[in-house]
């Protein structure tokens, strides 16, 4: 079974700090993300305790304190807690948000819906200060579908007095996930997993209990990995719909895919066949975070394969370590073209982000010899115990310290 969505927990763990009373989040992966969002949360005045699997969280004494630049850069979910802070207290102080250094990825559609909301925000020196004295609602277009946008427009709005509405919002699960949290705690959000979404403000939200939905990424990995080692696998715990569009990408190279449910079951076969294309776009597209991983099982896959990264324009930086290891594939801006080749050759090769890292594994997997990943406290910001889950699925590994 695979672990409660990151992409999910993190922006639920910021909800948080819009509840004076308990919350309990079930199931709490141990990922190093999961782990800095909740030190930021403690920062502010949060209690945070793991107990059994599950995160009890009390945001009675929580502060609108300053999200420093050395815990803020840690990861880029740490912006959420700007929302979060301005729906509460009406004012926040955070640096800029850290992550994975796979491109651009400018918060300035946050900061334009906020201004639309009547927030006053300065910047300087790589601080953000913001008033939301006068916070109101509104009408927001957003110029592109951003998850991250859109999540924390939902954060600051939760607790107004008036009713916003936005526009041209992203889709994905784990926006719906955020938004039935918060309705759960007392919001009342309309529309979520469609282009608009309402949100009519409340005085205040209850605790609760909730568990957030499961990874579809890590999903998505491991039904990969089994299709690179020509083997046989089921993967349980997040809906199939959720990554429909990865599962047509197997089910063209020759896999064997069923699903039902929370369950989808992948048997490979003896070859492989190159899916084409593959382009990533917003959801319901192809994901962003399995476009490595799929490129990876086309270097092993039979004909040509063209790559277009849309929304990240530093995603191949994993692709010179699989060169390294045979892989054939030419880089030009944000197209990759991949030419199947027979087989890999392990070598010593470098994580460079978190889903090129966990490429790199995926790709030893299938290479003649030994491979050593380097690096790889970039795969433990969004994956537990990937070395064990692979040694259950029968691969060879072993970790150095």
């Amino acid at each position: 079974m695979v672990e409660c969505a990151k992409n999910a927990y993190l922006p639920i763990l910021a909800a948080t700090i819009l509840c004076e009373e308990q919350v309990i989040l079930n199931r709490a992966p141990e990922f190093a993300d999961v782990n800095n969002m909740c030190v930021i949360l403690e920062k502010l005045g949060l209690k945070v305790k793991r107990q059994g699997g599950a995160l009890v969280i009390d945001g009675a004494n929580a502060t609108p304190r300053f999200v420093p630049v050395d815990t803020a850069k840690l990861l880029r979910s740490s912006i959420f807690t700007l929302g979060a802070m301005l729906g509460r207290f009406r004012r926040a102080r955070v640096a800029y948000p850290g992550g994975c250094d796979i491109g651009l990825r400018p918060i300035d559609l946050h900061l334009k819906g906020l201004r639309d909301l009547g927030v006053k925000i300065t910047e300087s020196h790589g601080v953000i200060n913001c008033d939301a004295t006068e916070l109101h609602g509104g009408t927001i277009a957003l110029d592109f579908a951003s998850v991250g946008a859109t999540e924390n427009l939902i954060l600051a709005s939760v607790l107004g007095k008036d009713r916003t509405v936005i526009i041209n919002c992203a889709r994905e699960p784990e926006i719906v996930d955020l938004c039935n949290f918060l309705n759960k705690m007392g919001a009342r959000i309309y529309g979520a997993g469609t282009g608009r979404i309402e949100i009519e403000g409340v005085a205040r939200l209850n605790g609760t209990e909730y568990t957030p939905i499961g990874d579809r990424i890590i999903a998505g990995t491991y039904l990969i990995a089994g299709a690179l080692t020509h083997g046989k696998i089921e993967v349980s715990g997040c809906n199939s719909i959720f990554f429909a569009s990865l599962i047509d990408k197997l089910r063209y190279s020759g896999c064997f895919l069923r699903a039902k449910g929370d369950k989808i079951y992948l048997k490979s076969p003896k070859t492989l066949k190159s899916v084409g294309l593959i382009e990533t776009q917003v959801y319901p597209g192809f994901p962003t975070d399995l476009q490595a991983q799929l490129l990876t099982l086309q270097t092993v896959s039979k004909g040509c394969c063209v790559v277009h990264e849309n929304i990240f324009e530093s995603r191949f930086k994993f692709v010179p370590e699989l060169i390294k290891m045979g892989a054939n594939v030419k880089v030009r801006d944000c197209t990759a073209v991949v030419e199947g080749v027979a087989d890999l050759s392990g070598a010593e090769v470098y994580a460079k982000d978190l889903r090129g890292g966990a490429s790199l594994v995926l790709a030893g997997l299938r290479a003649k010899g030994y491979t050593t990943v380097n690096d790889i406290y970039h795969i433990e910001r969004g994956y537990c115990n990937l070395d064990k889950r692979l040694i259950e699925l029968g691969a060879q590994i072993r970790r150095e310290e």
